[in-house]
């Protein structure tokens, strides 16, 4: 597997072809982010080309490409209000059973290349699109970009990462996770590495956990095509989650090149592993029916689509531990889930009390946490001092600041990455392949119902008792 160490040989993209022109994730998340990164006139000279099943055609393919462009507009430069109007005037769509020997591979020779191949399908249908390629087929420049789930466990991601590295070479495969936006990721690289208070603080000396959540208040939002087969582990945790978890405990790189990133992150997902066995490190609940930001939800089982006796979990929760120098011993909780009553989309560091606390001191004693949000990224450092009135007594203060907010859409962000040819913040093969080695033995477990599947009402704040996830360090006493 050859990788190249920095950005200098970058395919620069001149045909984005997205597969699925028809679907729900094309028109809701991959137009509107290419609109609006053509609007910002960082996609110069990209051509748009769909390709979809029968029932739909290039007339409608066209009205939904000009409508999202024409709502771009908006705001946009000169240059990119003209780079939209190209993008409207010069699409094209095509007819094309994706699964069909050589159809895919003369619809890209027929196109400009570079071309970047998206592959916006069912994950069944892309991977069987990308079997019935043979290699030589497809021009060595050509782009796969395959959304998540990749694999569907640690040998189906094996399988199909032997599949596509015969097409095309890896650096020109991006497994697409809008979780590592440019700004997301920066966001935490910088606040790590770039700052001497807190990189040193980084360690088992001095963290007793951390916890990444991802709790919507939405709840299935007739998704259950795809989330039934799902669940919350998998569309959750497996994927985004860990690689948050991975950029908040992987060493400092080298460069921001894409293999010492790339190599830095896999190193420490292979040291991660459950804390204890699936039955003491992981729980999963389902919703039933309740009220969520104001509207009456059912049953989960009673959901249009969901299969009542499959026990898919709405919500997650998973223990590791990473086994390195650096971690050793620290839990990382990681949970995920849907119909929650309070949003939370956050990591918390939480770091051990202080080895000696002066006697005298009065008040509550609350750990040092440090709160990275996502969506809107966000930085939030709870500290006690000392309040006013009584000196001896500590009280809790936040310093909170608000981070580098991308003008991009999430998916703007995955693309520019993409039509720029750079790998950087795609998910490796090997990686895609540890995620799925990490999560394997929680899904085996929980298939053969070892794990109890608990319920919770919509707009709660999950099953009773969750509220407590792992023990900490003793605290100073305070008088």
């Amino acid at each position: 597997m050859k990788l190249d160490s920095g950005t200098a040989n970058a395919v620069h993209v001149r045909t984005l072809l997205i597969l699925g022109a028809s679907g729900d994730l094309t028109g809701r998340l991959l137009l509107p982010g290419l609109a609006r990164l053509i609007a910002s006139g960082r996609a110069p000279g990209i051509t748009l080309a769909g390709a979809g099943a029968p029932g739909y055609s290039p007339e409608l393919w066209g009205e939904r490409v000009k409508t999202v462009c024409d709502a771009a507009m908006t705001g946009a430069t000169d240059a990119g209000k003209a780079a939209l109007g190209q993008i409207t005037a010069n699409t094209s769509y095509t007819e094309l059973d994706v699964t069909a020997p050589g159809e895919l591979a003369r619809l890209v020779g027929s196109l400009e290349g570079p071309v970047a191949l998206y592959f916006a399908l069912p994950p069944a249908v892309s991977q069987r699109a990308c079997e019935v390629l043979e290699p030589g087929e497809l021009p060595e420049s050509t782009l796969l970009v395959m959304e998540k789930p990749f694999g569907s466990n640690e040998e189906s991601a094996r399988e199909l990462n032997r599949t596509l590295i015969r097409l095309v070479p890896e650096q020109n495969i991006h497994r697409v996770d809008h979780f590592l936006g440019k700004g997301t990721v920066f966001n935490i690289l910088g606040l790590r590495f770039a700052n001497r208070l807190l990189e040193p603080l980084f360690t088992a000396e001095h963290v007793a956990k951390i916890e990444i959540f991802y709790d919507e208040e939405l709840a299935l939002e007739g998704r259950a095509g795809y989330y039934d087969r799902a669940g919350a582990l998998r569309d959750m945790i497996q994927s985004h989650l860990l690689q948050v978890l991975g950029l908040l405990t992987m060493n400092a790189p080298a460069t921001l090149y894409e293999r010492d990133v790339r190599d830095h992150l896999g190193s420490v997902l292979r040291a991660t592993a459950l804390a204890g066995t699936p039955q003491d490190s992981t729980r999963r609940a389902r919703y039933t029916a309740g009220t969520s930001k104001g509207r009456a939800v059912p049953d989960y089982a009673s959901e249009s689509g969901v299969d009542a006796h499959a026990r898919t979990e709405t919500l997650a929760e998973v223990t590791l531990n990473i086994k390195n120098s650096r971690w050793a011993g620290v839990p990382f909780i990681l949970r995920a889930g849907k119909a929650l009553g309070r949003m939370r989309k956050e990591a918390i560091v939480t770091f051990r009390p202080v080895s000696h606390l002066p006697t005298g001191f009065k008040g509550t004693d609350e750990p040092t946490k440090l709160r990275i949000g996502f969506g809107p990224d966000t930085l939030e450092l709870d500290l006690d001092v000392n309040g006013p009135g009584d000196l001896y007594t500590l009280d809790r203060v936040t310093l909170g600041a608000e981070l580098n907010s991308p003008d991009l859409l999430p998916y703007g962000e995955v693309l520019l990455g993409v039509l720029s040819g750079d790998p950087t913040l795609s998910v490796r093969g090997d990686t895609a392949e540890e995620c799925w080695r990490i999560v394997d033995p929680i899904l085996a477990a929980w298939a053969a119902n070892e794990v109890p599947i608990e319920e919770y009402a919509a707009g709660g704040n999950g099953p009773t008792g969750w509220e407590t996830n792992c023990t900490l360090p003793p605290a100073q006493a305070r008088a």
